[in-house]
């Protein structure tokens, strides 16, 4: 009985959100989880990069090519590629097992945390680019 009277402040700052701020609120966790799950691991948690191995999505120039984005984190890359200035060599791996909602749940958290963006990338949107990957 103890444990509802945890839950009402959550329930009632959720009632005060509308519901594009609930699903907004729920991809930014889903995606920050997803993106430690995933990509955290050579991206580092603070999205800083891996000294010259891995290259940063914090302030990266590269992240305005949202199409190139998201296909890299399905299929991956191979081959040099330069961001903010810098050239990176480092193969990138295809993620198969991501689905479309997994791709847009990292994304928005990206895009919402390393760029000027401010909202969701949808699974419509998502399944839209990587029908065109490569």
């Amino acid at each position: 009985m103890k444990n509802i009277y945890l839950l009402l402040p959550l329930l009632y700052f959720t009632s005060c959100q509308s519901p594009e701020e609930v699903t907004y609120d729920q991809y930014m966790v889903e995606g920050r989880n997803a993106y430690e799950q995933h990509c955290a691991n050579c991206h580092q948690a603070d999205g800083k990069g891996l000294a010259n191995l891995y290259p940063p999505l914090a302030g990266s120039d590269f992240l305005k090519n949202k199409e190139a984005v998201l296909c890299m984190m399905k299929y991956g890359i191979k081959g040099e590629m330069t961001v903010n200035g810098k050239v990176y060599n480092q193969a990138m791996p295809g993620n198969f097992q991501l689905q479309e909602l997994d791709v847009a749940l990292i994304s928005t958290y990206i895009y919402n945390t390393w760029s000027d963006e401010k909202q969701i990338t949808s699974i419509k949107t998502a399944r839209e680019i990587l029908k065109k990957c490569n």
